[in-house]
C-alpha cells in the first residue's frame, strides 16, 4: 500500500474501485457457488424483480441507474432467458419486465446465498472499528449535497486566490484598467461616453474626486479592476464601478476578492451606502454582487443605456 501511503486521499477513488473490483470478483465465484446464473452488476435489476414487474422506467427510478443502463442490463438478462418482456394486459403501450419461470427458480436458490452473504458481511462489519455501510451512506448524502468536483473547483479558487494581490491604483496600471474595461464592456455592449471619461482620465474623474481603485494582480499580471467612485449623493456615498476580471484568470475568487475588497474600504471610510449598476445579462457579476449583501433598488437615473438593473449595499459599521 506504498501508493496509497505517497498519494494520500486524493487517490480515493482508484482505491474504491480496487475495493469494488475484490468484492466484485467474489461476487461472481459466489453466485456459481450457490448456482445461480446472476451477474454481479444485474444483482440490482433482479432483486427488484423478485417484488414484481416493472417498466425499464420504474426499475431505473427504484435503483438510481440510468434509464439505457437497465435497458442494457434487461437485453442482457432476457438473452439468458431470466427476464421476459411483455406488453401490460391493462395498458398496451407499457412494457413490462418480469422473471421468467427460470428467473423464479433462481429466485429460491438466490434466497439462500443472501442469508450467508449477509452474515460474511456482518462478520466484517463487526470486525472492523468503522461501519463501512455508514460511512457510505454519509458519503452518499454528503456528495448529494455537493459534488466532489464542485468542492475540488472550491478549494482550487481558495488556492489560487492566495497568489492574487489586491493593489491601490497607480498610473503603470492605467493602461490595463482601461484595456481590462474595454475587453468586457465591448464583448456584450458598447462603450459609452461615461466609460470613454473614467477609462482615459481616471486620476480626473475617479480619484481626484474622492473615488480609488483596486487592481488585482496574480502572479504579478493584471488581471483585475474596481473602481470605487464618490457620490456626490444624499443617499449614497460611494459607487461600485468598472468591476473587470481578464478572462484568462477567471475561476479564481477574483471578482469576490475585489468586490470585498471595496466594501471593506466603504467600511473604513465611513460610507453607509454602496450602489452600483449592471446589466442582468452579466449573471456571473449580479450572482456576485447578490453574495456580497448586494440588493436590488429601482427608480434612479443613469448615465448608461446597458444598465437595467440598480443594487445597493447597506454598510453596518
Amino acid at each position: 500500500m506504498d501508493f496509497f501511503n505517497q498519494t494520500g486521499h486524493m487517490a480515493i477513488g482508484t482505491r474504491l474501485r480496487m475495493l469494488s473490483d475484490k468484492v466484485s470478483d467474489d461476487a461472481a465465484q459466489v453466485y456459481q457457488l450457490f448456482d445461480v446464473d446472476l451477474q454481479p452488476k444485474w444483482f440490482p435489476v433482479f432483486h427488484v424483480l423478485q417484488q414484481g414487474e416493472f417498466t425499464i422506467t420504474e426499475i431505473a427510478q427504484q435503483i438510481g441507474h440510468s434509464h439505457p443502463s437497465v435497458s442494457k442490463i434487461v437485453s442482457e438478462m432476457a438473452k439468458k432467458k431470466i427476464v421476459t418482456e411483455n406488453k401490460d394486459k391493462n395498458d398496451g403501450r407499457r412494457n413490462v419486465i418480469r422473471l421468467s419461470a427460470k428467473g423464479r427458480d433462481m429466485a429460491e436458490k438466490f434466497e439462500k446465498q443472501v442469508v450467508d452473504v449477509g452474515s460474511a458481511v456482518q462478520e466484517i462489519l463487526e470486525s472492523s472499528r468503522n461501519n463501512l455501510w455508514e460511512a457510505i451512506e454519509e458519503w452518499e448524502y454528503l456528495l448529494e449535497q455537493k459534488s466532489l468536483y464542485k468542492r475540488i473547483v472550491e478549494h482550487k479558487k481558495l488556492r489560487e486566490a492566495k497568489d492574487v494581490k489586491i493593489v491601490p491604483f497607480e498610473e503603470k496600471y492605467a493602461k490595463d484598467f482601461k484595456a481590462l474595461n474595454e475587453e468586457w464592456i465591448s464583448t456584450y455592449f458598447k462603450m459609452e461616453s461615461a466609460d470613454h471619461q473614467s477609462l482615459d482620465h481616471p486620476k480626473e474623474y475617479i480619484l481626484d474626486r474622492g473615488g480609488e481603485i483596486f487592481i488585482a494582480l496574480y502572479q504579478d499580471d493584471v488581471v483585475g479592476s474596481c473602481a470605487l467612485i464618490k457620490m456626490n449623493d444624499p443617499q449614497y456615498d460611494y459607487e461600485l464601478a468598472k468591476m473587470a476580471v481578464s478572462p484568462k484568470a477567471q475561476g479564481k475568487n477574483i471578482g469576490w476578492l475585489l468586490g470585498s475588497t471595496i466594501v471593506n474600504r466603504v467600511k473604513e471610510l465611513g460610507g453607509r451606502n454602496l450602489y452600483l449598476e449592471s446589466n442582468t445579462l452579466l449573471k456571473p457579476a449580479i450572482n456576485l454582487y447578490q453574495k456580497l449583501g448586494f440588493e436590488k433598488v429601482v427608480g434612479r437615473a443613469t448615465p448608461y443605456e446597458r444598465c437595467n438593473i440598480q443594487m445597493e449595499l447597506k454598510i453596518h459599521l
